[in-house]
């Protein structure tokens, strides 16, 4: 698990677009780095000192860094708000954030971190240990979004006022950095009001404006981290509408821009712009309602998973820019391991296994999201499980809809297609794991597996696991991608690839372009430690 991933290994090209690796391999955390030397003719480039834009896929909602999911200010966070230590989510790795140098271990349950000298909140005031602490209480609040990646952590206490000692379940646990870093600093005069709607951090830029559309933000005064904000502004528009958000990355309005529709990559590759497509962890997962039958029957969920042509979802709703799982997780992530059951499109498997259960195919309904490929993707589904014997009503709607339907743990519905990504917290085996499978509503309420043998099994090899490494860790984890391959309650049907734009080769129509060090990650948001614009 201490393997991480290189950045080579976690960027892919797909639907046959080769990536530069090269220009890739530049990004990361690297110090501020620019375009050294002119632009074509000679003449003279600038870095920084002007506005860099960013085109986002997704709406802003609550920006409370103890509590965040959206995708929209998880990813603004970012740029205003440090963690612990901060995640560097092109290849997971952890650096520095407000405490420098590695936990420093005293016995197997106790470390000690230590804060960055002067360092101080956009507002002025000095970070204290109280400040660190406030915020781990926070973060860990019960019924917060981010208590079960936690629990392993018991309790950080001051012990004087550069030093906090943090105590572990887990001897010598060795992912403190990485579930540190979920914890994002706020000063303890904050109120959840507050922080859900502008929060106060230490990172390089500071919130400036704050709408239903779009955020400014301004270089944070008081930063001293290694990674200063270089542009006089950083601006984050919401650009829900596909065509919109390709249109302004192709005029250059936006000098990067999110989650690009595949079927735009050639348009926007055409305007000048750089398309990074990298095989993350993203996923189009399928949900069964095990509560009630024939859900609760293994052989029938099998069926359903081997119905599904995903072959042409891919193409069709993906533009070839998916893969097919072969393991909970995809297999450019360290600890992949092809599971015992990988599931390829094929009918007549799937008659058998439902004659084999002995189940009479009746109406069923499936419920997505309404994402637009998410939709494309239940209208295949619909006419594959029709193959298959069933009648299928469909039902596609926002997200908050339709798990306020599922919510109500009744049998109003029978399958959920969705898109989930929690590697927007992190990128470990067990953070992914413990997203869906852990002790949660996932388990408790949505597919409610949490009752049966197999659950427990997971959870109890997910403990063993947090507590090994190497190869024995390994093998604990591979036998939990076999449990949940055979069992598919809740069960990768995709893995996408991710694409992102940038004006980097190129300068925009407007003469600007961003800093080479610019690469796109395989999650949500994007990534802008040290990156600005270049003028000229």
């Amino acid at each position: 698990m201490n393997e991480k991933l290189t950045r080579r290994a976690f960027l892919g090209a797909a639907g046959g677009a080769a990536l530069a690796l090269a220009a890739c391999n530049d990004g990361g955390e690297g110090g501020g780095g620019g375009d050294e030397g002119g632009s074509e003719g000679g003449s003279e480039s600038t870095t920084g000192g002007a506005v860099l834009t960013v085109g986002s896929a997704y709406g802003p909602s609550s920006f409370d860094p103890a509590n965040c999911s959206s995708a929209f200010c998880l990813s603004a966070n970012m740029n205003v708000m440090e963690g612990i230590y901060d995640i560097d989510f092109h290849d997971y790795s952890t650096r520095d954030g407000l405490c420098v140098g590695d936990p420093a271990w005293v016995d197997d349950t106790h470390s000690e971190i230590t804060l960055r000298d002067g360092a101080a909140f956009s507002d002025g005031t000095p970070v204290t240990p109280e400040d660190v602490i406030f915020s781990y209480e926070r973060a860990t609040a019960e019924g917060g979004m981010y208590v079960s990646f936690l629990t392993m952590i018991t309790g950080i206490e001051k012990k004087d006022d550069k030093t906090l000692t943090v105590t572990v379940t887990i001897p010598k646990f060795s992912l403190l950095k990485e579930r540190l870093g979920i914890i994002k600093v706020m000063p303890q005069t904050l109120t959840v009001d507050e922080a859900a709607a502008k929060p106060v951090g230490t990172g390089p830029w500071m919130y400036d404006e704050v709408s239903d559309t779009y955020v400014v933000m301004v270089p944070n005064p008081n930063y001293n981290g290694a990674h200063p904000a270089q542009d006089t502004q950083l601006r984050i528009d919401s650009m829900t509408d596909p065509t919109a958000r390709v249109t302004a990355q192709s005029e250059g309005t936006t000098l990067i821009s999110e989650s690009v529709p595949p079927d735009s990559i050639a348009q926007v590759e055409g305007a000048g712009c750089r398309v990074d497509q990298v095989n993350g962890f993203g996923t189009r997962f399928i949900m069964f309602n095990v509560k009630k039958a024939p859900w609760d029957d293994v052989k029938v969920r099998q069926a359903v998973m081997y119905a599904l042509n995903t072959d042409n979802m891919i193409a069709n709703a993906f533009s070839g820019l998916a893969n097919k799982p072969s393991c909970y997780l995809p297999s450019t992530f360290t600890n992949y391991h092809k599971a015992s059951t990988v599931y390829e499109y094929d009918l007549d498997k799937a008659t058998a296994l439902l004659t084999e259960s002995g189940v009479t195919p009746g109406t069923i309904e499936l419920r997505t999201t309404d994402n637009a490929q998410v939709v494309s993707m239940g209208t295949q589904a619909q006419q594959d499980l029709q193959a298959l014997g069933f009648t299928v009503n469909l039902t596609s709607d926002q997200s908050p809809a339709t798990y306020a339907a599922i919510d109500q743990a009744d049998d109003s519905w029978d399958i959920l297609i969705a898109p989930g990504d929690p590697s927007c917290f992190g990128g470990d085996t067990d953070l992914l794991l413990n997203w869906w499978y852990g002790d949660n509503i996932w388990m408790k309420t949505r597919c409610a597996w949490n009752g049966s043998d197999e659950w427990k099994r997971v959870n109890e090899l997910m403990a063993q696991a947090l507590g090994q490494s190497g190869a024995d860790q390994q093998n604990s984890w591979n036998e939990v991608f076999d449990i949940l391959a055979d069992n598919c309650v809740l069960y990768p049907i995709l893995q996408v690839v991710t694409p992102t734009a940038s004006w980097i080769e190129n300068a925009s129509p407007a003469g600007q372009k961003v800093t080479s060090n610019f690469a796109g990650i395989g999650t949500t948001g994007v990534s802008l430690t040290d990156v600005a614009t270049v003028n000229g």
